[in-house]
């Protein structure tokens, strides 16, 4: 990707001779992504980090390995989408599915139905889950339901707060990992216990699983038995596997067709979608065999993360979850964001991407940044003691 260069535009008419001209969101987004793109060491590579003409390179010498390239594009989810809709269900061990563009549109789509099943409009949820922060209240405003919080704890709920809650639901969604406290995850028992508290009230269970894929390390269980647990699952291809975009919603047969109504009602049936579904099939190849590893070593480099702060003499910070549950965590500093971006990115320029963006923390006192980790096949290379002096690098960059 090409380095945007802040001054590149010309003057506008109202500013003065030889005053510097600011960047404008797109140009500073730009600069920030050449920077981390250029950076020799980093832990994770990142969709974001490649260029258009590199991604359809990509997709054609490699798409080969998944689908017949010679065949005629897919038209409105037929050919490499149904591929991926099989490979999908036959991961997950469900007997059907459904290809979406957005996963907000496929969790639209499943909680729909399954109110129309069960009769009852209403969502147990986080109030940390996706639908309820980053969906602009989307089920509310478009399919008519209500959610409540058997919880407010930045974890999933337990099997008795969901048996004892006190209002009535149709349905409950989980999503696993729960990304916005921190990527976590109940144990394996627990997990069990709460779905089968959620049936003991005669509720459906969804799980919110655009990153189920990363969890299974954690579970010790494999995929289709951890996916087995719910009544339908939705899983992303971008965030973990590095698919462009798009979605699958998997789960009873009778449930998938009403779902695949539903997505052309809300304008998903796309005409044509192969990039998407290529790089889908890609990920399920290619990464997810890899994830186990990705996992594990996330908890060297979050050890590593916290001894090397601590080292630094940082008088306040903290390394969430320790061990992490996925290969994603986050990192607490107290510095103000601008502060801390100023410094991953003055060390990306230097050559070692260790953090990215940092954002202000959402519930913690003032003055406390929060980023998210990422590692996977770059970051392998990485020892404790890359991780340590990153780290000291890094903290002599803070004023």
């Amino acid at each position: 990707m090409p380095d945007t260069e802040p001054n590149s535009l010309p003057d506008s008419p109202s500013q003065a001779p030889g005053a510097a001209r600011e960047e404008t969101p797109e140009q500073a987004q730009q600069h920030r992504l050449a920077v981390f793109r250029s950076a020799g060491r980093t832990l994770a590579h990142q969709s974001v980090d490649h260029t258009m003409a590199e991604r359809l390179t990509a997709l054609l010498a490699d798409g080969a390995e998944v689908y017949d390239l010679d065949a005629f594009a897919d038209i409105y989810g037929d050919g490499p989408v149904a591929e991926l809709e099989r490979r999908t269900a036959e991961e997950l061990g469900f007997p059907a599915a459904v290809f979406f563009p957005t996963g907000t549109m496929a969790q639209q789509a499943a909680l729909r139905c399954w109110a129309a099943r069960t009769g009852d409009a209403t969502v147990a949820l986080h109030p940390l889950a996706h639908p309820e922060v980053h969906e602009r209240q989307a089920f509310g405003q478009l399919s008519g339901l209500r959610t409540v919080h058997p919880t407010a704890e930045p974890r999933l709920p337990t099997a008795d707060e969901v048996r004892d809650f006190e209002e009535p639901f149709g349905t409950l969604m989980l999503e696993l990992p729960l990304r916005d406290a921190g990527y976590v995850l109940p144990s394996w028992d627990e997990l069990v216990d709460v779905v089968e508290a959620a049936r003991e009230r005669d509720a459906v269970v969804h799980f919110d699983g655009a990153r189920l894929w990363e969890t299974t390390a954690h579970f010790g269980r494999p995929l289709r038995e951890v996916a087995g647990l719910a009544d339908s699952v939705y899983v992303s291809f971008y965030k973990t596997l590095g698919g462009l975009s798009g979605a699958v919603l998997v789960g009873p047969e009778s449930l998938v067709a009403q779902a695949r109504t539903w997505r052309h009602r809300y304008g998903g049936r796309l005409f044509q979608q192969f990039p998407a579904a290529l790089s889908g099939l890609l990920g399920l190849r290619r990464e997810l065999p890899e994830l186990p590893s990705y996992v594990a070593h996330a908890r060297v480099v979050a050890k590593a993360i916290h001894e090397g702060l601590a080292a630094a003499g940082v008088p306040w910070f903290r390394v969430h979850p320790e061990p992490p549950h996925t290969h994603q965590f986050q990192v607490w500093l107290p510095y103000d964001t601008e502060v801390l971006d100023a410094a991953s990115l003055r060390q990306a320029e230097a050559g070692t991407c260790l953090f990215r963006r940092w954002s202000a923390s959402p519930s913690g006192p003032a003055g406390l940044a929060v980023t998210e980790v990422t590692v996977n096949a770059p970051g392998l290379t990485w020892t404790t003691e890359d991780v340590r002096a990153a780290v000291a690098d890094f903290v002599a960059l803070l004023p």
